[in-house]
């Protein structure tokens, strides 16, 4: 319940500090002093938008601050997942500063307004007199029903499968999508994968090959040096062998006498031997070594064969194109499944649909079962506030698909009259109807719904006399299971309250201002009888007051 409220620097309102009860709580005063104001920055808290135009004096922020005692409505989860700390008494604080921003707290710690919202939905509900429009709404209806079936299990339930149902659908209509789309290319993937598995390619011939087009391009400038090398190592007036020879020779002869020298000898015999066996290796690889027409025009066609598909592809390398290749099968093998794609596809849907038949099904006996019930009481309490021929009937229809909310379509109807034709309320229905209707919707919401207050401005809009004292009783029976606060000119209203704020408007040397007043009784006496009398009050009205407070 909401047992605390301060506003400061918010319209006409330089500060105030508001104490709410339990029960039923009235809110009074003249039109204009400022009774929509104090909802103004209430729906500040609730995550409303904020508007610096609502700051009174532009040189300081403005701080709406609101209390509630929130320990028997199970929001610990709720809070734990936001890491906002948890407190049966929570305070929800709004500041809008001079320069446009706003903020956000909960106990002190700073939230973002979707948490607000998501937390005040769960706290608080204010109904303007545009809400009995929503009489109209076939989702407040099917809402208002959902309410009174307390049936969140069986609508979590529906939703899930209905969820995975539309998934199961969106994928298979993506997969007949891209199939189509993807089936126009057929042809021209199947050519891709025929050029390229022809090709037979390899990874890594194509550096091979480039060497050994180098290599057939300058074969006779690689054996003219091969020959060249072969010559100076074993030929000549002075081969580099037998020179080394020697030079190994005359190392031996004194190895024994000089420090080192036979590692010295050694090494000298271990080069002899590799440099003959590069001679020999260097003769060998010359005698090899042949032009081959042949083979350096295929070297170049595999080569062009190569470049080009790089080119077409626009890819540097051949393992990029064997990528290709493969990802050009990989989409034709996956066209070749498709059928059977589909079918598996096709089983799933089916065994989530007769899922979602079940599901729809026990949601929607969980909502007729409250027809009769919701029907009654709100005949019943019409014939309390002076319409004891009105008639109401739920009618409900299976809707021709699934929705997120079920297949049923709710629609309320009704009549006045006993003869009348029961029809759509906003097609039948006055102003003043319409608010009995509310207040009769409201009034069973209070007892099936963990709402844990609900405000009600002006909901006696078009009512007055016996019916306005009518509403108040059944305004005040609210009371007995949620808080009930109502802004009302009517002194049948209220004089049912628990407790009686005032709201009033004075004027200072520069500006007018508002204040809030919780009145005590004899305060109480005289502010009903000024609603029952005007600005004179008469012995009269003093009377009237009190006896209807009684």
């Amino acid at each position: 319940m909401l047992f605390h409220l301060s506003i400061s620097n918010y319209a006409l309102i330089d500060s105030a500090e508001i104490e709410f009860d339990r029960g039923f709580t009235v809110i009074t005063g003249e039109t204009g002093a400022g009774k929509s104001i104090m909802l103004g920055a209430l729906a500040l808290i609730l995550g409303q938008r904020a508007d610096t135009s609502v700051i009174r004096d532009k040189e300081r922020k403005c701080v709406v601050e609101a209390g509630f005692d929130i320990a028997d409505y199970g929001l610990e989860e709720l809070f734990k997942t936001e890491d906002v700390d948890f407190d049966t008494k929570t305070y929800i604080r709004r500041e809008i500063l001079p320069e446009g921003k706003s903020r956000a707290f909960v106990n002190d710690t700073p939230v973002t307004l979707q948490f607000l919202k998501n937390l005040c939905e769960r706290l608080i509900d204010i109904h303007s007199q545009h809400q009995n429009l929503l009489l109209g709404d076939f989702k407040f209806q099917l809402a208002v029903v959902d309410n009174v079936a307390a049936n969140e299990a069986e609508r979590a339930a529906y939703r899930q499968e209905y969820h995975n149902y539309r998934h199961l659908q969106k994928e298979r209509d993506k997969l007949i999508e891209l199939n189509e789309k993807q089936s126009s290319d057929r042809d021209y993937w199947d050519f891709q994968v025929q050029q390229l598995s022809e090709a037979r390619l390899v990874d890594g011939e194509q550096e091979e090959l480039e060497k050994e087009l180098e290599q057939l391009i300058h074969i006779e400038e690689i054996r003219s040096a091969l020959t060249l090398a072969d010559g100076l190592l074993s030929s000549g007036e002075s081969p580099v062998n037998d020179r080394l020879y020697m030079v190994q020779t005359e190392i031996e002869k004194i190895e024994s006498w000089l420090t080192g020298g036979r590692e010295l000898a050694e090494r000298l015999r271990s080069v002899l031997i590799e440099l003959r066996d590069i001679t020999s290796g260097l003769s060998r690889i010359a005698a090899d070594l042949e032009f081959d027409p042949q083979r350096l025009s295929f070297v170049r066609d595999r080569l062009d064969l190569i470049y080009s598909l790089q080119q077409k592809h626009r890819v540097g390398s051949v393992g990029e194109l064997i990528a290709i290749l493969n990802e050009l099968q990989d989409k034709l093998n996956a066209l070749d499944a498709f059928d059977e794609e589909i079918e598996k596809l096709d089983y799933k849907i089916a065994e989530s649909k007769s899922r979602l038949d079940k599901a729809a099904d026990v949601l929607a006996q969980s909502r007729r079962g409250v027809f009769e019930t919701l029907e009654k009481h709100i005949v019943s309490n019409l014939a309390e506030l002076g319409m004891p021929n009105a008639r109401f009937l739920v009618d409900c229809r299976e809707a021709d698909d699934y929705r997120e909310d079920g297949r049923d379509v709710i629609q309320f109807l009704f009549s006045a009259n006993k003869n009348g034709e029961l029809c759509e309320i906003p097609k039948v229905a006055s102003g003043g109807e319409m608010s009995r209707l509310m207040l009769c919707i409201k009034a069973l919401l209070s007892t099936a719904k963990g709402l844990a207050t609900i405000i009600f401005d002006e909901i006696d809009t078009g009512v007055s006399g016996e019916i306005a004292d009518r509403m108040g009783r059944i305004m005040k029976e609210m009371g007995r299971n949620i808080q009930v606060i109502s802004i009302t000119h009517l002194p049948q209203i209220a004089a049912k309250g628990i407790s009686h704020l005032k709201v009033s408007k004075r004027d200072t040397d520069k500006l007018t201002v508002s204040e809030i007043k919780k009145l005590n009784s004899e305060e109480r006496v005289l502010e009903i009888a000024g609603m029952l009398s005007g600005s004179e009050l008469s012995e009269a009205a003093l009377i009237n007051a009190r006896d209807l407070m009684s």
